[in-house]
């Protein structure tokens, strides 16, 4: 198959989605000007100094300048002369009222309207409402540009992988033309291209990340019926991923979903039901369900101090949405904390991506700092390094004696053998210890 290289692009925003987009696309042979309205994040991606936490990027963006495929500038308009494909990467955060806010695209798109070259392609990536890309034409009013829609669909911690070995690639443009030269940038990659319509591609993006939502509070409320029924829900998940129909994807009881992109989506899409007059009652109750989750959890924590939290001080092990990712956005643990403060908590936290300061949260350096005289010691974040804690030294240090596990991430012989009582998430009891 032969590989388009050397198309000029122009990446507007260096966030996930962008500095993946920029990094992977250079690396693919195309050159790539990604630009970004922090002059501070512009000159440190220049360095090579990365600005995320993901897997292989740094060393994709290192090649990318050393070889003369990528470089960094400031603002949109710095980036559009000579472009050929120009991709908006720009953040769509909801607003107050589950709305996805386009005030960002809306700028970049007006900063890119008048030097953006003839018969070039803008291609919208952010996660945006069914329309958008209709509405990207009317702001640019330029008829010699064609406009697409190329939802990403990348995971954090993993999204180099991601762009690179992708399960499908989604392009939406009424211009056939303009979709299949945005297509073939992809050529090399050998995945499922499917060209459809603007407003298919855009809800694909919603539809998926809804539906995964949607999933993941499924098997939270699975898990807490069989707590209540006796049974263990990793066997039954176990037991439903067998069914190829079903598969063990996002089978997994937890904290709730968080993140920069399933509780956006969800409230973005079930905002846009509303405008058009649709209830849409399966997404609201995802929605419900997931909140209720995080005060599940707290109930586990607070009858693990005995029923009152005011004074007590909660270790939390993980702070991020999940693991692989220094993102604190809508993090499910960052929820539970706020919670758990409402009731007087005295909250020591640990993650091993070491955020900053985190309000109502004490950062330490380590897990056994999080554990050192807490009533309760709860994992948030599925971190692989919490598997290989010493837990007869975290047993020595904690003075209550319930781990609330809701990632159901431990071994619960470990954790039991250290004298521990293990609160697991859709477990009829905690693993009972053995002697201390």
């Amino acid at each position: 198959m032969n590989v388009v290289s050397g198309v000029k692009i122009a990446v507007i925003g260096a966030g996930y989605v962008g500095l993946t987009t920029a990094a992977c696309l250079a690396s693919l042979g195309h050159r790539v000007v990604c630009a970004d309205i922090d002059p501070a994040k512009v000159r440190a991606l220049s360095r090579g100094e990365v600005t995320i936490r993901e897997p292989g990027m740094a060393e994709l963006v290192g090649a990318g300048l050393a070889e003369g495929r990528l470089r960094f500038v400031v603002g949109a308009g710095e980036a559009a002369p000579g472009a050929e494909v120009v991709f908006l990467c720009v953040p769509t955060p909801m607003g107050p009222d589950g709305a996805a806010k386009l005030a960002a695209l809306e700028a970049a798109v007006a900063e890119l309207r008048d030097p953006l070259p003839p018969d070039s392609v803008v291609v919208n990536k952010s996660t945006v409402p069914v329309g958008t890309a209709a509405r990207v034409g009317e702001l640019l009013g330029r008829s010699d540009v064609a406009v697409a829609s190329n939802p990403e669909f990348l995971r954090e911690g993993s999204a180099v992988h991601d762009f690179l070995n992708p399960d499908r690639i989604v392009i939406g443009s009424a211009d056939l033309d303009a979709a299949k030269r945005v297509a073939a940038l992809y050529e090399a990659l050998n995945a499922p291209i499917l060209l459809t319509d603007p407003a298919s591609s855009e809800m694909i993006k919603y539809a998926a990340n809804c539906y995964l939502a949607t999933r993941l509070s499924f098997v939270n409320s699975i898990a807490e019926l069989c707590e209540r029924m006796g049974a263990d829900v990793n066997d039954v998940t176990r037991g439903m991923g067998y069914d190829q129909r079903i598969g063990t994807a996002f089978l997994r009881p937890g904290p709730g979903w968080g993140g920069s992109c399933f509780p956006k989506d969800a409230h973005a899409l079930l905002r846009s039901a509303a405008v058009i007059g649709s209830d849409f009652p399966l997404l609201r109750a995802a929605i419900d369900t997931n909140a209720r989750q995080q005060r599940l959890v707290v109930g586990k924590v607070r009858q693990a101090v005995g029923g009152r939290l005011a004074g007590t001080r909660v270790g939390l092990l993980g702070l991020t949405f999940k693991a692989g990712t220094d993102d604190l956005r809508d993090s499910p643990a960052l929820a539970i904390a706020e919670l758990l403060a409402a009731e007087g908590a005295e909250l020591v936290g640990y993650d091993p991506s070491m955020p900053g300061a985190v309000a109502g949260i004490r950062v330490v350096d380590s897990a056994y700092a999080a554990a050192a005289g807490a009533s309760a010691l709860v994992l948030l974040t599925e971190w692989p390094e919490f598997r290989e804690l010493d837990w007869e030294r975290i047993a020595g240090q904690i003075s209550g004696r319930y781990v609330v596990d809701a990632r159901n991430h431990l071994d619960p012989l470990v954790v039991h053998h250290a004298g521990l009582l293990h609160q697991r998430l859709g477990q009829p009891a905690p693993h009972r210890a053995l002697s201390r």
